[in-house]
């Protein structure tokens, strides 16, 4: 038998047991980390296809490669379909990722020095967004806007004072772990009133925007970025939208500037999630996403824990876990220990450090794939809560792992 059609199993056994020990540890705990979702079979059978054999340099007609036109296919839909979904003028699909996809909208309009806004990162920006140590603080010059102490909610005003001030070359908006929704039009209006362009990320809640619970960025923005792994449930990369004058520049600066051979194999799962993202069913889950993410909230709240901002409009929330005594570290430990997957993540104005900081992240995108709703999020509210309420206390994280084992046989993943 050719080894080239031999088993995961038989060609290597080590990754075989990871592989299985991590479906067994997706279909038995609860994912709750925001920004993970669950990807349908047919993401998955495309992402792992045949396609990923191919070098496709260039792009759909216009490639360094033979043997492209299915290629050009998948592409081509691609990039139609996303554009119909959120209303493009322009669309990239090549970006590997999140970040690839901001880096090539800065190397499309910024030169290196440049002053550009993005959100604090510890006010729920992302990294890519002007952090020190990402390659967007090292190359620009950042200038960053958060949230204000009282309500924190966007501080429009002291945005708007910054814009002003410093007349930045683009504005970045969006976020990484901010439960509220933002006022693109208002953005916009400082971006024109300063002379600056405007960049929104809106890998977090791409897939809200495309259903309509949240406003599109598509009117108001130049450049629109995402991922596409996040509430859009597709394949683990990154996508561009941007108004047509700036489409030759922007393919160039994706290739041949910033990447090379694109991922065909991605970018056909792509197009699957784009078709699904335009249907009734999908409107229909995101619609219980945000369902879901504010009857949690409202739970762990009536559970004595303080959610950052009072509440949510997306599929986040923020929880302040030290004004209980405990660090975001150790929650995130304990519920791990529960089955419950959530992620440490720092709150404004967090006076903890990173690594150790005061609050947890916690998403319903996963949890709402598998088909639970509101029932199911009062009881995971609860569990939470007493994990929490006894963060060291073993004999409670193993009678909850146990429920939720029990619970999610009742909602099994990958029948």
């Amino acid at each position: 038998m050719n080894p080239i059609n031999s088993p995961l199993g038989e060609i290597d056994p080590e990754i075989h047991n990871a592989l299985e020990n991590e479906k067994h540890r997706q279909s038995f705990g609860l994912e709750m980390i925001a920004s993970e979702n669950f990807t349908s079979r047919a993401v998955l059978e495309t992402t792992g296809s045949v396609f990923t054999n191919k070098y496709a340099e260039g792009y759909p007609g216009r490639r360094y490669y033979g043997g492209c036109e299915f290629a050009d296919v998948v592409e081509s839909l691609a990039i139609e379909r996303a554009k119909k979904l959120f209303g493009a003028e322009h669309v990239n699909v090549q970006p590997h990722s999140g970040s690839q996809a901001n880096m090539s909208v800065y190397l499309t309009v910024l030169k290196p020095g440049d002053t550009v806004m993005g959100m604090n990162l510890s006010h729920g920006g992302h990294l890519t967004h002007g952090h020190p140590l990402n390659f967007s603080g090292k190359y620009y010059n950042f200038v960053p806007y958060g949230v204000r102490k009282d309500t924190e909610t966007i501080d429009y005003e002291e945005l708007e004072r910054l814009a002003r001030q410093s007349k930045p070359k683009l504005i970045i908006v969006g976020a990484s772990a901010y439960p509220r929704a933002i006022d693109f039009e208002r953005i916009a209006k400082t971006a024109r009133e300063t002379g600056s362009l405007m960049m929104v990320d809106m890998a977090h809640i791409a897939g809200l925007v495309a259903t309509g619970e949240h406003a599109s960025p598509v009117p108001h923005a130049e450049f629109v970025t995402s991922t596409t792994h996040k509430t859009l449930r597709g394949p683990r990369s990154g996508v561009v939208l941007c108004r047509a004058e700036f489409a030759k520049d922007l393919n160039r600066s994706v290739f041949p500037e910033m990447q090379g051979g694109p991922l065909v194999h991605v970018i056909a799962a792509k197009a699957v999630c784009f078709k699904a993202a335009a249907t009734d069913d999908f409107r229909a889950y995101i619609s219980q996403v945000v369902k879901n993410a504010k009857a949690l909230a409202a739970r762990i709240a009536s559970g004595g824990f303080r959610i950052v901002s009072g509440g949510t409009d997306t599929h986040l929330m923020l929880v302040d876990v030290f004004s209980k005594g405990i660090n975001g570290k150790q929650a995130e430990e304990a519920l791990d220990k529960a089955g419950i997957t959530v992620n440490k993540n720092t709150i404004p104005f967090d006076q903890n450090p990173p690594l150790t900081p005061s609050g947890i992240r916690i998403g319903t995108p996963a949890l709402t794939t598998r088909g639970m709703k509101e029932a199911e999020m009062e009881a995971i509210g609860g569990w939470i809560t007493e994990v929490l309420e006894r963060v060291e206390d073993e004999s409670v994280q193993k009678r909850v792992k146990k429920d939720v084992e029990k619970l999610c046989e009742k909602f099994p993943l990958y029948q």
